[in-house]
C-alpha cells in the first residue's frame, strides 16, 4: 500500500522542475489547495533541491502516518540515516508542540516500521525563520537509534544533514526494502477510534504480523456474521473474547464505523458502560474532529463556523453510554433505530439483583425481574426482521458489584431467546471466563456456531512484548515458576521495575517517556493507606484530563498527582505506568489476602465475590502499561498500625523473587 503522495530519488528530484513536483503531490492531496499551503510546499522544494544537490537517496513527501492521522511533511534515506522532516515555513519560535510531533514521527517509524526498526532514525524540525543555535550531536543520540529532536531554521538545515551523516555510522538502507517493509502499528485506543473515525481501517492501524491475531479477520467475521444475518432475517449473538488489549474494542469500532450510515439497515452503534472509556473517546474525537474540520476550512478559504458543540452532537451518535441507551428502551417499547448493537466490556453487565434493585429505586419499574443482559437482547429482539449483538468480553474483568460476566449473557440466551443463534469461540474454558454448568448447556443446544477467529489471544497493547498479559495472570495465580519462565520472555521488551520509593517511581516513567508517550501512575480504589503519600483513591478525578491533556496541565496524567483507578483505567491505558501496590491486596504467608479499610482499620473481605473484584482490580491495574512499568510496593511504617512493614513485605519479597529489577 502506497503510503506517501510523492517520492524520487534525490538525483531525479534535484533536476526536477519544482511546478512539476507540486503537481505531483497535489495530485494525491485530498484537499483544496489555496494559495497558503502552494506557497509553502514549493518553498520546501526548493529549499531542499538546494540543500540536497550532494547527496545520493531517496525522497517522500507527504508520508501517511495513519496510527496518528498525521502526515510526515518529508522523509529522506541517505546512506545508513532515516531524516524525519517536519516544516513550520515562516515560524520564528520553536515551540514545544512542534518538536514532539516530529518526535512522535520517529518514533512511530522506530516502532511499527518493520526495516526502520534498527535504524538510525534523526527527527528534524525546520522552523524556517528561527533564530540560529548551536547544535552538539553528540548530546542527542538516543536509545535504540533515535537521535534526539534536532531544531534548525532553513539556513541550518543542509548543515544539520552533513553533521548528522557525518556523526552516524552503518549500512546503507536499501529504499526498496524500507518502501516496501511491513508497516504494524499498535494503536492506543484513543489513536485507533480517531483513525478509524476519519475513514481508515483496521489493516491500516493495526498489526497483521504472523504473531498476532489479524483484527481483520475478526472483523470480516462479523461483518459475515451481520450480513448473513440479514439476508436470512435471523437474530444473532456473537461473542468476541480475548486477553487484556488483545483489540476487542477496537474490533467493536471498526464494525461501528463500517457500519455509520442511518439511512442504511446495518447501521450500528457502539455500546458501554464504561463512563470513563465513553467521555475519553467523545472527547478525543470531538477534538480531533474539530481540528481537522479548522484545517480544512483555512486551506479551503471558506467561512463556515464550525463549532464543537456540533460535532459533539454526531460523535455521541456513533458512541453511547450503554444505561442512555438502555434508558431510551425502557422509556419507548419501540425497537431502537440500529439493528446491530456493540457491547464493549459486555461483561460488565448487571446481574438480575442489581438490575431489579436498580428498576425498582431510579425508574419506577417494581415489576421489573431481568438482568441487564437479558433486557438488552429483549431491546434488539423487538425487531421484526434481524438484529445482531456484539458483546466484547474480557475474561477476569469484573471489578464492580453486580457485575455479572459473560456467564449472564448466555444464560439469558438459554432461558429467554432460542430461537437466537449464538456465535462463540471454543476457547472459553478458562476459569477467568467463570462459565461452569453454562458453558456445558451450550455445547448442547442448537444453533450454536463455535469459530476460533472469535477469539483474541494476544495482547497488541503491550506490543513489546505478547506475554504480560499471561505473565499478570501468573502472578496473580501464584503461579511463580511459571511466571519466572514469562518475566524473561518479556524482559527485554517490556521492563518492569520494582521500587519501594513513589519518588524512584515517578522518575523512572519520566525518563523512560518520549514525544507524547503518555505516563501516569494507578492504584487500586481500595488502597486507602496511600494518603501519606499523597495518593488519595477517593479524588475526583476527570478521564478526559488525565488522559487527553497535555503535559502543562496539572490534571493531566503527566504531571503524576491525580492517580486512576481501576474504574477509570479499564479499557484505556498508558505508555509508561506507575503502580502503587497498598494492602489492600496483600500476601500473606504464601496466599493473597483480600482487605478493605473502614474507619481506622483494615477488614477482611470474605465474600468470594468481593474477592473476585479486587483479584481483577489488580489485574486491570497491571495490564494498563503499553511499554513498560514499575511497581510501588512501600517499606511501611512501624509507627503507623494501618501501614506496618509486615503487611508490604511478603508481597515485594514475591514479587522481587520473580526476577523483577529492584531500583
Amino acid at each position: 500500500m502506497k503510503r506517501h503522495q510523492y517520492s524520487s530519488k534525490l538525483k531525479d528530484f534535484n533536476q526536477d522542475n519544482p511546478n512539476s513536483i507540486f503537481g505531483n503531490i497535489v495530485s494525491n492531496d485530498e484537499f483544496d489547495i489555496v494559495r497558503l499551503q502552494q506557497d509553502a510546499w514549493i518553498y520546501e522544494i526548493k529549499l531542499l533541491q538546494d540543500v540536497l544537490q550532494p547527496y545520493e537517496g531517496t525522497i517522500y513527501f507527504e508520508y501517511s502516518i495513519p496510527r496518528m492521522g498525521k502526515r510526515i511533511d518529508v522523509v529522506l534515506l541517505i546512506n545508513s540515516v532515516i531524516f524525519v522532516l517536519e516544516f513550520k515555513v515562516g515560524e520564528k519560535h520553536i515551540n514545544r508542540a512542534d518538536i514532539e510531533q516530529v518526535w512522535d514521527y520517529a518514533l512511530d517509524l522506530h516502532n511499527f516500521h518493520e526495516p526502520s526498526h534498527d535504524k538510525i532514525i534523526a527527527p528534524i524540525l525546520i522552523a524556517t525563520k528561527a533564530e540560529f543555535r548551536e547544535i552538539e550531536l553528540s548530546n542527542t543520540i538516543q536509545h535504540e537509534g533515535i537521535i534526539f529532536p534536532i531544531c534548525c531554521n532553513a539556513e541550518m538545515l543542509g548543515d544539520v544533514i552533513n553533521d548528522v551523516l557525518a556523526f552516524a555510522k552503518g549500512d546503507c538502507i536499501d529504499y526498496k526494502d524500507w518502501e516496501n517493509g511491513r508497516y504494524c502499528p499498535t494503536p492506543t485506543i484513543i489513536e485507533a477510534a480517531m483513525a478509524l473515525y476519519n475513514g481508515h481501517n483496521v489493516a491500516e492501524i493495526s498489526r497483521n504480523d504472523a504473531s498476532a491475531k489479524n483484527l481483520n479477520t475478526t472483523t470480516d467475521t462479523i461483518s459475515e456474521i451481520i450480513l448473513q444475518s440479514k439476508d436470512k432475517k435471523e437474530k444473532a449473538i456473537c461473542f468476541v473474547t480475548g486477553v487484556p488489549g488483545a483489540g476487542k474494542t477496537l474490533v467493536g469500532l471498526n464494525i461501528a464505523t463500517r457500519h455509520f450510515d442511518k439511512n442504511s439497515e446495518l447501521y450500528s452503534v457502539f455500546l458501554s458502560g464504561n463512563g470513563p472509556l465513553v467521555k475519553v473517546l467523545i472527547e478525543a474525537l470531538t477534538r480531533d474532529r474539530f481540528e481537522i474540520e479548522k484545517e480544512k476550512n483555512k486551506r479551503r478559504k471558506k467561512g463556515e463556523k464550525i463549532t464543537k458543540g456540533s460535532i459533539n452532537s454526531e460523535v455521541k451518535v456513533f458512541i453511547q453510554n450503554v444505561h442512555h441507551f438502555r434508558d431510551d428502551c425502557l422509556i419507548n417499547d419501540k425497537p431502537p433505530v440500529e439493528h446491530v448493537a456493540i457491547f464493549d466490556e459486555a461483561q460488565r453487565a448487571w446481574n438480575q439483583e442489581k438490575t431489579t434493585d436498580f428498576m425498582k429505586r431510579k425508574k419506577g419499574k417494581p415489576d421489573f425481574n431481568k438482568s441487564e443482559a437479558a433486557f438488552l437482547i429483549e431491546c434488539l429482539e423487538r425487531h421484526e426482521d434481524w438484529s445482531v449483538i456484539i458483546c466484547l468480553v474480557g475474561g477476569g474483568q469484573e471489578i464492580h458489584s453486580g457485575e455479572a460476566g459473560i456467564k449472564i449473557w448466555i444464560d439469558s440466551i438459554l432461558e429467554y431467546y432460542p430461537e437466537w443463534k449464538v456465535y462463540i469461540s471454543p476457547q472459553l474454558t478458562d476459569s477467568e471466563y467463570a462459565l461452569e454448568e453454562s458453558e456445558e448447556k451450550l455445547k448442547q443446544r442448537d444453533k450454536v456456531i463455535f469459530d476460533d477467529k472469535l477469539h483474541l489471544a494476544v495482547s497488541m497493547r503491550s506490543y513489546r512484548a505478547e506475554n504480560v498479559s499471561l505473565l499478570v495472570k501468573q502472578i496473580l495465580d501464584l503461579e511463580i515458576e511459571q511466571a519466572k519462565q514469562t518475566k524473561k520472555q518479556v524482559s527485554d521488551k517490556y521492563p518492569i521495575y520494582l521500587t519501594r520509593s513513589f519518588k524512584k517511581g515517578k522518575e523512572w516513567v519520566k525518563s523512560k517517556a518520549s514525544g507524547t508517550e503518555r505516563y501516569g501512575m494507578v492504584v487500586s480504589s481500595q488502597a486507602l493507606r496511600m494518603k501519606p503519600y499523597a495518593i488519595d483513591v477517593r479524588a475526583n478525578v476527570d478521564p478526559v484530563h488525565y488522559f487527553l491533556n497535555d503535559k502543562e496541565d496539572v490534571r493531566s496524567s503527566y504531571y503524576l498527582e491525580d492517580v486512576a483507578t481501576e474504574f477509570l483505567v479499564q479499557g484505556l491505558e498508558l505508555d509508561w505506568v506507575c503502580m502503587a501496590w497498598d494492602a489492600d491486596f496483600r500476601l500473606v504467608n504464601g496466599e493473597w489476602q483480600h482487605w478493605s479499610f473502614k474507619g481506622n482499620k483494615w477488614q477482611h473481605i470474605n465474600k468470594e465475590e468481593r474477592k473476585l473484584y479486587l483479584k481483577n482490580a489488580y489485574r486491570v491495574l497491571l495490564t494498563r502499561a503499553r511499554q513498560g512499568m514499575i511497581i510501588v510496593v512501600p517499606a511501611g511504617d512501624e509507627k503507623d498500625h494501618t501501614r506496618p512493614p509486615e503487611f508490604y513485605n511478603e508481597t515485594f519479597r514475591y514479587l522481587k523473587g520473580i526476577g523483577f529489577t529492584v531500583i
